[in-house]
């Protein structure tokens, strides 16, 4: 990240843009407008943002399904500015590799405080990360890649969080909730089965039969890594 974050801002309310501008400026952050989510596609590409501001009902493309596009590619952080009530899209989105959630009305002081947040903690994990091998396993949160037997295999950045996170600390149990605030933030309220789902979908993609390692469940409390001696 540039010592000056560039971010990425996507809706379709010139107000939205106004208001938050004024907060970018006063916070000494660059930044890029873009008002549907065509627009934001093109953007992102061409300005690199450090962060991208996506507001989930936007003309051309949903935001949802512009994060699913730079997802395939990029592991940038996002955050959705949503309405009072989506909540089936903010769980969905969580799920495609949101990083945080805004709701509307929101304070511009404490979007700022968030974005800072999610800076400070993608900044935290990049300083921090490592290679992590085991018996044909292979994490690599640098670039976010999980290989099974050299074969590098489709994960969204959350997934490679998630299971960076656990094959970290082996036989540590770690609840939801925990999860959810080590992996998105401590301001997520919406519902910590979004955890189940991911998990679930770790599973299917590193099911290897005979392997020294798993993901197990806790019952009423959570998950652990298990490497077996």
């Amino acid at each position: 990240m540039s010592q000056t974050p560039h971010i990425l801002l996507c809706d379709d309310d010139p107000v939205v843009h106004e208001s938050l501008g004024l907060y970018f400026d006063n916070e000494r952050f660059t930044y890029t407008d873009a008002y549907d989510g065509k627009e934001a596609l093109e953007k992102v590409a061409h300005c690199k943002p450090d962060l991208i501001l996506l507001d989930v009902m936007m003309p051309e493309l949903t935001g949802l399904e512009v994060c699913r596009e730079i997802r395939k590619t990029m592991s940038t952080p996002i955050m959705f500015l949503t309405a009072k009530g989506e909540e089936i899209d903010r769980v969905v989105g969580l799920e495609l590799g949101a990083d945080d959630y805004i709701v509307k009305p929101f304070s511009p002081r404490e979007v700022i405080a968030r974005i800072k947040a999610v800076l400070r903690r993608s900044t935290e994990t990049q300083e921090t990360s490592t290679l992590l091998r085991f018996d044909g396993l292979e994490i690599n949160i640098d670039n976010y890649t999980v290989k099974i037997d050299g074969e590098s295999i489709p994960f969204t950045p959350k997934e490679v969080e998630i299971l960076y996170l656990l094959a970290s600390h082996p036989g540590q149990v770690m609840g939801r909730d925990q999860i959810l605030s080590l992996i998105w933030s401590d301001h997520y309220d919406g519902d910590p089965r979004t955890v189940d789902t991911h998990i679930k979908r770790i599973r299917q993609k590193v099911n290897v039969d005979g392997a020294s390692w798993s993901i197990q469940t806790v019952y009423s409390v959570g998950y652990k890594f298990e490497v077996s001696k």
